[in-house]
């Protein structure tokens, strides 16, 4: 994975703490982390592709989320970043191994391929288990400080 997808993460997550209605910029979300505002902007067009992020231009614009915390899934995020495509790739290897045949599509029938999927599927169920409400109750139980003190950084001056 990509480090676009933690930035985006982190990014919708903070955007849960905004005031209702108010979009935040790029630029206000890159300086939260100290990240380069023109590759996280592309990030959060993705997210705004996927309908995970909504965007408003002009003085007053930015990024808000789409859709409640609740319906917005990890995996929603993840995909949004990284596109649908399985982790594990099988190249049917064993076609051109000893007793390969051409008839026999491997991905089935391969057990590396069979193991490797099962994680996959694995993985995305987890992902798709978890929602962006779910990861803000965590973080405020453990850092009850951090929806406050987010909201004091989108208000803030940018220097």
């Amino acid at each position: 994975m990509t480090e676009g997808v933690e930035w985006a993460l982190h990014s919708c997550l903070n955007l849960t703490w905004s005031e209702p209605g108010q979009a935040v910029s790029a630029a206000r979300l890159a300086a939260f982390y100290q990240l380069p505002t023109a590759y996280l902007n592309k990030q959060l067009q993705a997210l705004v592709r996927a309908g995970i992020l909504s965007s408003t231009s002009g003085p007053r614009g930015g990024f808000r989320l789409a859709r409640a915390a609740e319906a917005i899934t990890v995996l929603d995020v993840v995909v949004a970043i990284e596109g649908p495509e399985e982790a594990f790739r099988c190249e049917q290897i064993l076609r051109q191994g000893p007793g390969g045949r051409g008839d026999v599509d491997y991905r089935q029938v391969c057990l590396v391929s069979q193991t490797m999927r099962r994680a996959d599927l694995a993985w995305r169920r987890e992902l798709a288990g978890q929602t962006l409400a779910d990861l803000r109750a965590t973080v405020q139980q453990r850092y009850p400080d951090t929806p406050g003190n987010t909201r004091d950084r989108f208000t803030a001056p940018l220097t």
